[in-house]
């Protein structure tokens, strides 16, 4: 690799000078037009849930949302620096940027400074990572909690190296090569590093409750990689010991998430009963894989091809890394054990869903990273990353340009310039009063409000469906009122008869209509 044939000083620091060059790139495209988009349902519901005292949002966390209470509660405090959409969304963009060290502090133990270099550049220009960094969400989070216990795990996988900066392994390789005898010879691992695996396993669990399928994978590297090996090998009491450790560092972190185990539960409950979800797709799964390597890029005609070449580079990497047969095993476990994980228990409750699988991305940059390098020809790596970085740049121009899910601030504003006194606003949802409340109070005038089929959280649930039978409170609702406002979003999920609009434009006569991104608002007179 080209940095380890300079001269120690100066490979050192031009790594770091590259490294701050590439977490700059990175914090900029973050940073750029953060509070431009309007907040969507989900980053409202995350403003709404962190302004709330911390006793009532554990509580609704529990009893209304499908995630543990560890992001609202941080955000809780990052708050007190205001709740605009760009402070909001900034808690975010900070975990984003926090990553890029970090994958790169993966990609150079596996395979030193180059591996980590493009490892870091990848998530640095990967739209999916970008969007989520901009989203007041708990997506970045998550990846970088699930980013800091793979690097403990490798570090714990290999403590004796006589060069910090060569890959795993090469202390071994080079006990071997120069007659050195047996490549079990290893200090014991820094307990740092074990209190790390720990409490990073621990709060990726915390981080959402899907991530659950990280300690699935690692319990499954630890049999396969570890234990297996143990079993068969004829000096096995270090070996068995080894597994021993292994198995009590899962074991404590698990028993540190067992006290959310009730409320997971009751929050999987929920979600098995009914979610929004739709059940997984050839198609969805083609896209899940195309927004890995690059959200928001071609479709079409170019899917399958894109797909194809992410997956071709990925195997490369694995190829690349073949003399360190663990370290792929882990990497390749952490990556397929949630993808296929989320993908079998959509065949009975679907929550396949990429943003919850977004920390399975960091060991498939390395991967890809490794892939793009086993190239060799510098020219070759050289045009491969090219062409990666434009066709991320073409996907972030879509991103940038076109993408926004929900319109609530122009929904607000057109509302707060067209209302007048005596006004009822009904929401076929209750929870969407909380994005349009959010741009709604900087000026719009007193209004009624109601949630249709039933007010915020009044029956206990977040998201209750219209039925026929809630006309009669409907009617009660707009009896009196000259002027009625219907905000509509979301129907298909929670209005799937189609039942409020035919029932208004009969008792109220036809509405004036306006269409905003994901929102439409009627107004009716009499």
């Amino acid at each position: 690799m080209a940095t380890l044939t300079l001269p120690r000083t100066i490979a050192r620091s031009t790594t770091a000078a590259l490294l701050a060059g590439i977490a700059a790139g990175g914090l900029a495209i973050r940073l750029y037009a953060i509070g431009a988009k309007s907040l969507w349902i989900d980053e409202s519901f995350s403003i709404w849930m962190a302004t709330q005292p911390l006793g009532a949002l554990w509580g609704y966390t529990v009893q209304l949302d499908q995630h543990p209470p560890l992001y609202y509660t941080l955000l809780h405090a990052w708050l007190a620096l205001g709740d605009s959409e760009a402070v909001a969304r900034g808690f975010s963009a900070l975990w984003g940027v926090l990553t890029l060290p970090l994958i790169y502090l993966i990609g150079r133990r596996i395979g030193g400074q180059a591996l980590g270099l493009l490892a870091a550049l990848i998530l640095a220009v990967s739209p999916l990572h970008i969007s989520f960094a901009q989203d007041a969400r708990m997506y970045t989070m998550l990846a970088f909690f699930a980013g800091m216990a793979i690097l403990c795990m490798l570090h714990l996988l290999d403590t004796e190296r006589p060069d910090p900066l060569a890959p795993i392994g090469a202390g071994d390789r080079a006990a071997t090569a120069g007659g050195g005898g047996s490549t079990d010879r290893r200090i014991a691992a820094p307990r740092g590093w074990w209190v790390g695996f720990v409490l990073f396993t621990t709060l990726t669990m915390l981080g959402h409750n899907t991530a659950i399928f990280f300690p699935i994978a690692v319990a499954l590297f630890i049999a396969g990689a570890i234990g297996l090996p143990a079993l068969l090998r004829a000096r096995g009491e270090r070996s068995l010991a080894n597994l021993w450790r292994w198995a009590i560092g899962l074991g404590a972190a698990l028993l540190l998430w067992l006290p959310w185990l009730p409320s997971f539960l009751v929050q999987s409950r929920r979600v098995y009963g009914e979610f929004w979800i739709q059940p997984p797709t050839s198609q969805t799964v083609l896209e899940h894989w195309r927004d890995v390597g690059s959200a928001f890029g071609p479709g079409g005609q170019y899917l399958v091809p894109l797909v194809l070449c992410f997956a071709g580079f990925g195997l490369l990497g694995a190829w690349r890394l073949r003399r360190q047969p663990a370290v792929v095993a882990l990497l390749l476990l952490l990556i397929l054990v949630p993808f296929a994980g989320e993908l079998l228990v959509s065949v009975r409750r679907p929550i396949f869903y990429t943003r919850t699988l977004i920390w399975t991305t960091l060991p498939f940059y390395v991967l890809l990273a490794a892939g793009l390098l086993q190239l060799r020809a510098r020219p070759l790596i050289g045009a491969a990353v090219l062409a990666l970085l434009a066709l991320n740049a073409n996907s972030l121009y879509g991103y940038f340009r076109y993408y926004e899910p929900e319109d609530w601030r122009g929904t607000a504003r057109y509302v707060a310039s067209q209302a007048q006194p005596g006004d009822l606003l009904l929401f076929n949802a209750g929870w969407m009063q909380i994005p349009f409340d959010y741009y709604y109070r900087r000026g719009g005038p007193p209004a009624e409000e109601h949630g249709l089929p039933a007010d915020l959280f009044d029956r206990g649930i977040l998201e209750p469906k219209m039925t026929t039978a809630d006309t009669a409170r409907l009617g009660e609702l707009i009896a009196g009122h000259r002027r009625v406002w219907l905000l509509y979003s979301h129907n298909w999920y929670t209005d799937p008869q189609t039942i409020i609009p035919p029932y208004l434009n009969t008792a109220l006569g036809p509405p004036s209509v306006r269409d905003f991104n994901g929102i439409k608002v009627f107004l009716y007179e009499r």
